[in-house]
C-alpha cells in the first residue's frame, strides 16, 4: 500500500491498533529492512521509504505501508527510524524537512562517531525534532530477538516515551545517558576490541597454519583462552577506574619478554610481525616510563594519549 497526501494523518492523532504505536523506517538495507519486519512482526503499524521503492515490496506484503517520499515518511509517523549509510546522508535525506520534523522523535541508527552523534542531535533539535542516536551490535538476522544488543543515548523522556517500541528491535536494548554521542563512542569500543581479536586471530591461525594446523582445528582452542580473558578485563576494569594497576598475573616486564618471542617466532616462520611488533612497542614505552613492574592494565596510560 503506497499513502499520499491525502491520507496522512496528524503525528497526534491516537494510533487505531491500541499500544502499537505507529513506526516510521527510513532506508531499507538488509538492516533497515530487518528493522521493519521486526516493527510489523511486533504488530507496529510501519511506514517505510526507501530510494528504490523496490527493496519494500517484501515488506509491504507484510502489511507496511510505503511513503512516496521522504516528507510522507516522515509525516506518517510520531517515531522514525532512519538507518542509511552515515550520518551526512541522513541529514540530506531529512535536512529539507524542517517543517515535519517537528515533534518528532528521530532515531538515527546510521554507524558514525560520537562528534558526527553530537552534531546532528544539535540539528535535529534545531529543527524541533527530539533526537535519539542509537547503534545496533547485532546482524540482520538478529534483529527482533534476545540476541540483539541496542544502545541509545539522548534525553531520557523520548526514550522512554518510545522505549515500548524500539524493544520490538531487541530485548537487549540499554538507554545509556543524555550524551548523544555515547552510544556512537561505544559502538566505536566495540569495534575497537572487534578488531582486536580478529586480527589476533587471523595472526595466530597464519602461526599454526606454517605447521600445517588447519584454522578449524585451533579454533575451540582459542575460543577457550578468549574466555577466560572475560575475566582479565573484569579485573583490569577495576585497576583501571581505581588509578591503580598491581601485578597479579604479570608484571609489564614479564610480557614485554612473551611479545619479543612473539616476534621472532612471527619472523623466523616467515608471518608477518607488524601486529605484534606493534603490541611490543606499546609495552617498550610503559616500560621506559617507568610501568615495568605494573600488571598489563597501566598500559592504559599508552591508548589515552595522541
Amino acid at each position: 500500500m503506497k499513502v499520499d497526501d491525502t491520507d496522512m494523518t496528524d503525528k497526534s492523532t491516537p494510533d487505531s491498533n491500541a499500544g502499537h504505536a505507529r513506526v516510521t523506517v527510513i532506508g531499507l538495507g538488509l538492516m533497515g529492512r530487518a528493522l521493519a519486519e521486526a516493527f510489523l512482526a511486533a504488530g507496529h503499524p510501519t511506514t517505510v521509504w526507501n530510494r528504490s521503492a523496490t527493496k519494500a515490496e517484501p515488506l509491504l506484503a507484510q502489511g507496511a505501508t510505503l511513503a512516496g517520499s521522504v516528507r510522507e515518511a516522515v509525516a506518517a509517523s510520531p517515531l522514525v527510524v532512519i538507518c542509511v549509510t552515515d550520518y551526512e546522508a541522513a541529514r540530506k535525506l531529512l535536512d529539507p524537512l524542517g517543517d515535519v520534523l517537528a515533534d518528532t522523535v528521530l532515531v538515527n541508527l546510521t554507524s558514525g562517531t560520537s562528534a558526527q552523534a553530537r552534531e546532528t542531535a544539535e540539528w535535529a533539535t534545531a529543527r524541533g525534532a527530539s533526537y535519539l542516536d542509537g547503534v545496533i551490535l547485532a546482524i540482520p538476522p538478529a534483529i527482533g530477538t534476545a540476541d540483539a544488543v541496542l544502545l541509545y543515548s539522548g534525553p531520557q523522556p523520548a526514550f522512554d516515551h518510545h522505549e515500548a517500541t524500539l524493544r520490538s528491535l531487541g530485548a537487549n536494548t540499554t538507554y545509556l545517558g543524555v550524551d548523544h554521542g555515547l552510544s556512537s563512542l561505544y559502538d566505536m569500543a566495540m569495534l575497537s576490541m572487534m578488531w582486536s581479536v580478529l586480527n589476533g586471530f587471523l595472526h595466530a591461525a597464519a602461526l599454526l597454519g606454517t605447521a600445517q594446523v588447519d584454522a578449524a582445528t585451533v579454533a575451540p582452542f582459542l575460543n577457550n583462552g578468549i574466555g577466560s580473558m572475560t575475566e582479565w578485563i573484569t579485573a583490569y576494569a577495576d585497576q583501571i577506574d581505581a588509578g591503580k594497576f598491581p601485578a597479579e598475573d604479570a608484571t609489564i616486564d614479564t610480557h614485554l619478554a612473551s611479545m619479543e618471542h612473539l616476534v621472532q617466532e612471527s619472523e623466523t616462520l616467515g608471518v608477518n610481525a607488524e601486529l605484534p611488533r606493534f603490541v611490543k612497542m606499546l609495552a617498550d614505552r610503559a616500560v621506559a616510563q617507568g610501568r615495568g613492574g605494573d600488571g598489563y592494565a597501566a598500559m592504559i596510560e599508552q591508548f589515552r594519549k595522541p
